[in-house]
């Protein structure tokens, strides 16, 4: 009877049914009752534990409800247009529907703008720039097909450069200067000039911002390139200036000439020039001068879709890069060693191209 009556007291306690003065000694007697006090702790926990229960319950019976009057609802209208039961159930959760239909469209329209944001300047730049090396595949795989092709030769034919590219002298060390997606990947690189001179090179470093690489030869057999006849122009060239290059689209080297189009490059690059030079394959790290023979830029790529509009990396951009070349163990600072008079400022073209062209070299490439 006691513990009945303790027990009472306890729920009594917990529901806060007890008078003021009553609660406050059943308080007091808590504190100085051990066994007491646990009792009300369990007792709390069973009775919380409880409504819980009894809280999922109502709500289990509550979802078979509306279940079974919706499959009571479309079964007795399953011969008409429009079940009602679905109306029903329309009329009464059509605002929650609405609200998880507008926020997935939402969350769809979002990652389809996401996505064709991200892909847009990536099919922009790829439509309207291109790095000359790429028109060179199809040129590739046709020099493959012919050589799979000979049949009748007594002897095997050497292996051919996967692809080939321009590089010119900036000194007379044997340091030289390309572009950097001409010698990307390669597993060897030579070089050969007009004059039949050839030497096998290394890349010493690559500067894939501005798209030029740094060669410096290799064989044993070199001596030096002597000394340049042209100088590099560090300040910047006027519009609509005189322009020409040297470069090996073929196995012959070529001659190209144009003016100088727009200050700036690709898109507002103000790095670069744009020329009104038609270039082909090949041309890729090739000199731009001016009218004067002055080394004004590094032939990089094309617009594609534009004849005649190319683009050249601007030579005070060059000359940075060789100033700030990091020195290592495999290589030291360039001395660019320049002649303080540039050799081809007083002479006509011909004659100009004639001193020019044992210092431009065909970059062939070895995969």
């Amino acid at each position: 009877m006691l513990e009945y009556r303790a027990y009472e007291q306890i729920e009594s306690y917990l529901n806060n049914e007890m008078a003021a003065d009553e609660k406050a000694a059943f308080e007091v007697l808590l504190r100085t009752d051990v066994r007491l006090a646990e009792q009300v702790r369990e007792h709390r926990k069973l009775l919380q534990t409880m409504r819980s229960f009894g809280k999922r319950q109502s709500l289990k019976l509550q979802l078979n409800r509306i279940h079974a009057e919706m499959e009571s609802e479309t079964t007795a209208a399953a011969t008409t247009a429009i079940p009602a039961g679905w109306k029903v159930f329309w009329n009464r959760h059509y605002q929650t529907v609405a609200v998880a239909a507008s926020v997935s469209m939402l969350s769809v329209l979002g990652t389809l703008f996401s996505v064709q944001q991200l892909k847009a300047p990536v099919r922009q730049q790829t439509a309207r720039y291109v790095e000359l090396r790429r028109e060179v595949e199809l040129l590739k795989k046709t020099q493959t097909a012919i050589i799979n092709g000979i049949n009748d030769a007594t002897k095997p034919a050497p292996r051919p450069a996967a692809f080939s590219g321009t590089g010119f002298a900036i000194n007379a060390d044997g340091y030289l200067v390309t572009s950097s997606h001409v010698v990307e990947g390669a597993d060897s690189v030579l070089i050969e000039n007009e004059a039949g001179q050839k030497y096998k090179v290394v890349e010493i470093y690559r500067d894939q911002i501005h798209d030029l690489s740094i060669l410096k030869v290799s064989d044993p057999s070199f001596t030096s390139f002597g000394k340049l006849p042209y100088t590099f122009k560090t300040a910047e060239s006027d519009l609509g200036e005189k322009v020409y290059t040297l470069g090996y689209p073929r196995e012959d080297i070529v001659f190209g000439e144009g003016a100088l189009s727009s200050a700036t490059g690709f898109e507002g690059d103000t790095t670069a020039y744009q020329i009104s030079i038609p270039l082909n394959p090949g041309n890729s790290g090739g000199p731009l001068l001016d009218d004067k023979g002055n080394l004004i830029g590094v032939i990089s790529g094309k617009q594609a879709g534009q004849e005649g509009a190319a683009f050249a990396i601007k030579s005070a951009y060059l000359l940075q890069m060789i100033n700030e070349l990091p020195k290592s163990d495999t290589s030291a600072a360039i001395a660019l060693s320049l002649p303080q008079k540039n050799a081809l400022s007083d002479q006509n073209r011909p004659q100009q191209l004639k001193k020019l062209k044992d210092y431009v070299f065909v970059v062939k490439v070895y995969n």
